[in-house]
């Protein structure tokens, strides 16, 4: 700061008040670079493979609420896809069938039905007041259980379950939601969340079929990170964590301040119930029938629920028709490391829709790249630890490698491998002819090293 004076000259001022910049402190992300790659360009191969508006891609670590990776993508009018905005953080939007899920544990925890319970599904239509409830699958699922209706996510056996279960008393449903916390927002560090929507009755917009399509993701809403903590809720048997992006703030190598796990809710319903829910996420990629199935893989186990949600249902266009395919779940089922949501907007029908055909491989891909980069351990049978032959060669080997020699040594007899290593050792140029053991070496034993600087090994 300097001040004009006379014949233009300038005077410098304020020194003694002008405090020097300090460093800024260095934010410590929880993102994981290699798994961040893995979700990005899965997410794009699938969303240009499907010409989709946008999509994101979220993954978590179950037993801390870490973020490793986070990924947003939209389109351009020229086809290409960036980074535009949050959207899974921000866009709250109606789930569709991953939303199955917190009504079948609404319903198992008020014993409304068990897994158990037989429903119709009324050949796949069921009329409610003057709208109507459709399955997926031509001709419905005829009776099945409860247990069924989630694997194959029949939408008439969920809204007859949660309408009947609860239609004389609607509150209690609205109340078990909000006891698993689906009403409020995360209440992450950065801003600009979206909003859950989980109605009462007598709110603006609820109606006499509001218990039934609320039952599989309809009237309600979420952001794709507030359907993926609740998924890794049930993956860590029923402890709902709050999603962290940072894990500490440093200054050098001190730490100014640490983020630890954050618990929400210790349990969000029953261990008993818990357990059905995880059994039934698995079976929906296991199992033949399950929704899922097309993602199953032998040696890997996963675990999660497929979700086709129809936007812009209002009116009677199919051509302004759009959808919104997700796949939330995680990894390995037994013991779950990963849970991880994919959410892709508005994919070209011509191509597909379906949760399980468009979200579903991206889920898949991520899975099995994480373990593919991460060391996995396997134990083998005992070995006999003596072999006879072996150690007579290894000791031959071993008395010829200790000796100082200035001379060729007689190599005859001698294992091929062991022969090359004591002559490169030696310094040697070696050329090999068949395999087994030493037949004739092409300089014979006692010939000086200096004199020597390639020999011919033929083995048989």
């Amino acid at each position: 700061l300097k001040q004009k004076i006379a014949k233009g000259q300038w005077k410098p001022i304020g020194l003694d008040n002008i405090i020097e910049p300090q460093d800024g402190y260095d934010v410590v992300s929880t993102i994981d670079i290699n798994i961040q790659d893995i979700a990005h360009h899965g997410l794009l191969r699938q969303l240009e493979k499907y010409k989709a508006d946008h999509g994101c891609v979220i993954v978590m670590e179950t037993h801390t609420g870490e973020i490793k990776a986070i990924s947003n993508l939209g389109r351009t009018e020229e086809g290409k896809y960036y980074e535009r905005l949050n959207y899974a953080i921000g866009e709250s939007h109606e789930p569709g069938s991953t939303f199955k899920l917190m009504s079948l544990l609404a319903a198992l925890e008020d014993q409304v039905v068990d897994t158990s319970t037989i429903i119709d599904t009324e050949k796949g239509r069921w009329r409610l007041y003057d709208r109507i409830v459709r399955d997926s699958k031509h001709g419905g699922y005829g009776e099945i259980s409860v247990a069924e209706a989630f694997e194959v996510s029949s939408n008439t056996a969920f809204a007859k379950m949660i309408h009947n279960g609860y239609k004389n008393d609607p509150q209690a449903f609205v109340n078990r939601l909000r006891l698993m916390g689906l009403h409020k927002e995360l209440d992450l560090p950065i801003k600009g969340e979206g909003k859950p929507v989980i109605r009462n009755p007598g709110d603006k917009g609820w109606s006499g079929i509001s218990l039934a399509w609320m039952s599989h993701g309809y009237e309600v809403s979420l952001t794709p990170l507030q359907t993926l903590a609740f998924y890794n809720a049930i993956a860590n048997d029923g402890e709902l964590l709050r999603p962290r992006l940072i894990k500490e703030v440093k200054e050098w190598n001190s730490t100014i301040q640490k983020f630890d796990k954050e618990v929400i809710n210790p349990r969000i319903a029953s261990e008993d119930n818990i357990r059905k829910v995880q059994q039934l996420l698995k079976n929906v990629v296991e199992k033949e029938e399950g929704t899922g199935h097309k993602l199953y893989a032998p040696d890997f186990s996963m675990a999660g629920k497929t979700g086709t949600a129809q936007k812009n249902y209002v009116g009677k266009d199919p051509d302004k028709l759009r959808y919104i395919s997700t796949f939330a779940g995680y990894f390995p089922a037994e013991d779950p490391k990963y849970s991880c949501i994919v959410v892709i907007h508005e994919p070209d029908k011509s191509v597909g829709y379906y949760g399980a055909d468009v979200s579903g491989p991206v889920f898949k891909s991520i899975a099995q790249k994480i373990y593919a980069n991460n060391p996995m351990v396997d134990e083998v049978a005992s070995l006999d630890p003596f072999n006879e032959v072996l150690e007579d060669a290894y000791e031959s080997y071993f008395e010829e490698a200790q000796k100082e020699v200035q001379t060729i040594p007689d190599l005859q007899g001698m294992s091929g491998m062991d022969a090359i290593s004591i002559l490169e050792n030696l310094g040697l140029q070696v050329e090999v002819r068949g395999n087994g053991k030493v037949k004739k070496q092409s300089v014979s034993k006692g010939t000086r090293l200096n004199q020597v600087t390639k020999i011919i090994l033929e083995l048989s």
